[in-house]
């Protein structure tokens, strides 16, 4: 029995791209605030639904643990949450409703019950937390339990007879480490790795350094930790990775922050206490290329155990870019990129395609950046209009027939961009095919120079020019018809 049985509402199993991928990543949010309900004296276990097959599981569960309070409070680290994919909305429902038939008081916290708090109160829920929800959450389940009202308690949205009250906002958690570390051991980790092995994958967990992103991109949304920028300290940080490696022996991480390492001197710091603790770890991280190139952070970081860096890179159109407010520029992609390659990190670029505006010249600089610096990787979307963002004003009255993805593998257009779906679809089949031949070709020529440089995997991706070469000239033709059709 438990007093506040947690869950949340992604089911990689309901999302078929990502499951395909066979590397699901435990809800890290989620024990975060089960961690902290737990220091403060109540009985917490989790329905971790990442691994499941269906919301209906959770009745087992709350017949079992018998909890006075279900907390669905979801993954804010996770990108996934964020896009209020309608399947995982849809087992949010159902799990509400299974609680409530027997008898739980129902806490929501999400990106998507904040945007839509109406239809999670009007699917049964009892309080939606709004933004972060650690401090929020102890004081509506304290309140509930001294049957004191909520009006007095900020960051939630509530139902008080046939109206809505929504309460004002919480300012965010400035000492991240007075939250104690996640509550890793309600995660059944081998199950996790079992995933990880069935892909060929080595088994890697994800860590928050910081919540927050200070920059504004335009169709960026930020639901939970907002534009502030806090950040842990190096020191928690590597206490949380020595207890992860000596208890689980996970020595591999996904820093799962919006952007890493943006206060300065905190990579610096943190390689320091790495080596402190005679910590040897390898990672990968999110950051933005103009972040990349100041003072000597690509050397720590490459230092520390750097592997891969996935950077917004977006565009290879200057115009798309101050478009979208990013604040980088084209030259710092190619200058990041290089610095990069020659630390033999590993670079990969997030792609986003149909933006407002945006013309075929705009696609073409942006295969062309990505053909010319051959990234090891790339992710490639269609922009998304997010509740609460400025491009999302720009676009909101076409999303009358869709305003959310189904699976994070849907890539509609759900506004009227310069072409239609069907077309985007297509580019970006295109585009992938593209960034493989010009990989072979690369590794062709790094392999010619050095001999050394060759792999199986690399043979592999050179052999598949062959399969690429070809089909590129029937989708480049497919292409130029469509956008001719489009035009006219």
């Amino acid at each position: 029995m438990s007093d506040i049985l947690f869950s949340h509402s992604y089911y990689y199993k309901l999302d078929s791209k990502q499951w395909r991928n066979k590397t699901p990543y435990p809800p890290l949010g989620t024990i975060y605030a089960a961690s902290y309900m737990r220091s403060n004296g109540y009985e917490v276990e989790l329905f971790d639904t990442n691994l499941r097959d269906s919301p209906n599981e959770i009745s087992l569960s709350l017949k079992e643990q018998k909890p006075k309070f279900l907390v669905i409070y979801d993954d804010g680290f996770n990108y996934l949450t964020k896009m209020c994919l309608t399947n995982m909305r849809e087992a949010a429902f159902e799990m509400i409703k299974i609680a409530k038939e027997q008898g739980c008081f129902v806490i929501c916290s999400s990106s998507d019950s904040t945007d839509h708090y109406e239809k999670y109160l009007h699917a049964g829920a009892d309080v939606i937390l709004q933004g972060e929800g650690e401090l929020t959450l102890k004081e509506v389940i304290t309140a509930v339990n001294g049957g004191v009202g909520l009006s007095e308690i900020l960051g939630i949205v509530y139902r008080q007879e046939e109206e809505v009250i929504k309460n004002p906002k919480r300012p965010v958690i400035r000492d991240l480490d007075i939250l104690p570390i996640p509550a890793w051991d309600l995660i059944d980790m081998d199950a996790y790795k079992k995933v990880w092995a069935s892909g060929n994958n080595e088994f890697t967990l994800n860590i928050a350094t910081t919540r927050g992103c200070p920059y504004k991109c335009n169709w960026c949304a930020k639901p939970i930790y907002g534009n502030r920028y806090n950040s842990h300290s190096a020191e928690y940080i590597t206490k949380q990775i020595q207890f992860l490696s000596e208890t689980y022996g996970v020595n591999r991480f996904w820093m799962c922050d919006d952007i890493f390492g943006l206060k300065p001197k905190w990579v610096q710091s943190f390689n320091s206490e790495l080596k402190k603790r005679k910590l040897s770890i390898r990672y990968y991280i999110q950051s933005r290329a103009d972040l990349l190139l100041k003072e000597d952070t690509i050397d720590a970081l490459a230092e520390s155990g750097l592997e891969e860096v996935w950077i917004g890179a977006e565009s290879g159109s200057q115009k798309i870019l101050d478009a979208m407010d990013k604040g980088t520029t084209i030259s710092q992609i190619y200058e990041a990129t290089k610095l990069l390659k020659e630390k033999s990190v590993r670079i990969a670029f997030f792609i986003q395609f149909g933006y407002l505006d945006e013309t075929k010249e705009d696609i073409y600089k942006t295969i062309g950046m990505i053909k010319e610096l051959v990234p090891d990787n790339i992710g490639v979307s269609v922009s998304y209009p997010l509740p609460g963002t400025k491009f999302y004003d720009k676009v909101k009255d076409d999303l009358i027939a869709k305003a959310n993805w189904t699976d994070s593998d849907d890539l509609a257009m759900m506004f009227q961009g310069t072409f239609n779906a069907k077309f985007y679809k297509k580019l970006h089949r295109y585009v992938h095919k593209e960034f493989r031949k010009s990989q072979a070709i690369y590794f062709l020529k790094k392999t010619l120079k050095r001999p050394s440089f060759l792999n199986i995997q690399r043979i592999r991706t050179m052999a598949l020019y062959f399969y690429y070469a070809p089909t590129l000239i029937i989708d480049r033709w497919v292409l130029k018809k469509m956008q001719q059709y489009n035009e006219s």
